[in-house]
């Protein structure tokens, strides 16, 4: 099974579990820009701890958050690598025509910090947060949408379905990649063209089985008369606690922060 941390959720009961889902997804937005704002190694080391506390907060294992950080290690490690190598300063070594200047590690450094905050803080809310919490507080944050026509519960439904159904599709995925390398194929021999040909028999059981399982969502869903929006009730309503106005007030403090640090 491939180790995919996107799109799962973890139960418990934490702190981060028990916030309104409202709460998290305007959090997760405000850090977020934060992340983007932030350019000294100070403003780094706020965020990250940051980060990291709210991490241990969450009672989740950190093996979790790092399984899904080593899914894109080839990402994150090209980026790094490309940035050190094209970035023009202060050569501090080189090997024939690649050069590697200080500007670019340090340049390479952010970039690769600034895109493990952000996958970090995207595990943060999808680990605590149920699919169901999760497509009512993003329905309730775009309900001011529906005043010009904006279908907002189906609208949040889609995005919470397509999130979920990334670890599904992946695991799909590695099931089939694996029976066809039990019949003799290979997806990493040869040349271009071979690899690309060699990808078929992947990608045509795992499209259909993306077909076969959301129309087997379709049909469950129907069962049970889904009917959109139209006349929804909910079983618990969504209420802001004092614990989530003390985390928006952390949360933006720590964004204010970034900007004062930043412009001044």
């Amino acid at each position: 099974m491939i180790n995919v941390t996107i799109g799962q959720f973890v139960p418990g009961d934490s702190l981060l579990h028990r916030l309104d889902p409202r709460t998290k997804v305007v959090c997760v937005i405000a850090t977020a820009i934060a992340v983007f704002i932030i350019a000294s190694w100070y403003e780094f080391a706020l965020l990250t701890g940051f980060v990291f506390l709210s991490m241990i907060l969450t009672g989740i294992s950190a093996k979790i958050f790092f399984r899904g950080l080593l899914s894109i290690w080839l990402l994150l490690a090209v980026t790094f690598f490309l940035q050190a190598l094209l970035t023009p300063g202060e050569v501090w070594f080189g090997l024939g025509f690649l050069k590697v200047t200080k500007e670019g590690l340090a340049g390479g450094g952010q970039i690769f910090l600034r895109l493990v905050l952000l996958i970090l803080i995207a595990f943060l809310l999808t680990l605590t947060t149920s699919p169901v919490n999760l497509t009512a507080g993003l329905e309730s944050i775009l309900a001011p949408l529906r005043r010009v026509g904006v279908p907002t519960h189906e609208l949040a439904m889609m995005m919470t379905i397509a999130l979920r159904f990334v670890p599904t599709l992946l695991n799909e995925a590695d099931k089939i990649a694996k029976a066809q390398r039990s019949r003799g194929a290979g997806f990493g021999s040869g040349g271009a063209m071979d690899r690309v040909k060699g990808l078929l028999p992947l990608f045509v059981p795992l499209f259909a089985g993306a077909l076969r399982s959301a129309e087997e969502l379709a049909v469950a869903m129907e069962a049970r008369c889904y009917r959109g929006g139209a006349n929804r009730t909910r079983m618990h309503s969504l209420t802001l606690k004092p614990e989530d106005y003390m985390t928006l007030l952390i949360t933006f403090a720590i964004l204010a922060i970034t900007v004062w640090l930043r412009y001044t």
